[in-house]
C-alpha cells in the first residue's frame, strides 16, 4: 500500500504545468517602458535653448513638427542646420515644395532680441507658412 501511496504521488509531481509564467515578461515591458519615456523628449529638437516659461496649454499635433529656433547670439537654426537670415524665406519654400504643409514652431531664447524673433516670424509668414506656434517651457 505504501508502495501505491508513493506511485500516486510522483503522477501528481509529472503532470505538465499549465499556467504560464508572465512575471519575466512585465518586467521586460516596463524597462522598455522607462526607457521610451526617458529618451523620447530627447529626439524632439537638438538645438539647445533657454525657452521662456508660460501657463500655456499644449498644443496637440500629429507629424514631424518643423521647428525654427532663434538663439541668443542671433543664429538660426531649422531644425539643426544653421541658416543665415537671408537664407531662411528661400530654405523655408524649399521645403514647403517639397510637400511639407504643417505648423511650424519657433524656439526662441528668451535672451534673443525680440526685434528678431518677430522678424524670423515675419520671414516665416513670407515664404507662405501660415500656422505658426511659439514654443514655451
Amino acid at each position: 500500500m505504501a508502495m501505491s501511496f508513493n506511485q500516486a504521488g510522483r503522477n501528481r509531481r509529472m503532470r505538465p504545468m499549465a499556467e504560464i509564467n508572465v512575471t519575466p515578461f512585465v518586467d521586460v515591458m516596463l524597462v522598455l517602458l522607462i526607457v521610451f519615456m526617458v529618451t523620447a523628449p530627447l529626439l524632439t529638437v537638438g538645438v539647445a535653448v533657454d525657452l521662456p516659461d508660460t501657463d500655456a496649454q499644449a498644443i496637440a499635433d500629429s507629424g514631424e513638427p518643423l521647428s525654427v529656433t532663434v538663439m541668443a547670439d542671433g543664429t538660426i537654426y531649422v531644425q539643426d542646420t544653421k541658416i543665415d537670415y537671408e537664407n531662411l524665406v528661400p530654405h523655408l519654400q524649399a521645403v514647403a515644395s517639397a510637400g511639407y504643409r504643417q505648423r511650424i514652431y519657433i524656439r526662441g531664447d528668451k535672451k534673443a532680441s525680440y526685434d528678431l524673433v518677430a522678424n524670423v516670424l515675419g520671414e516665416i509668414n513670407a515664404a507662405g507658412y501660415t500656422s505658426i506656434a511659439l514654443v514655451t517651457d
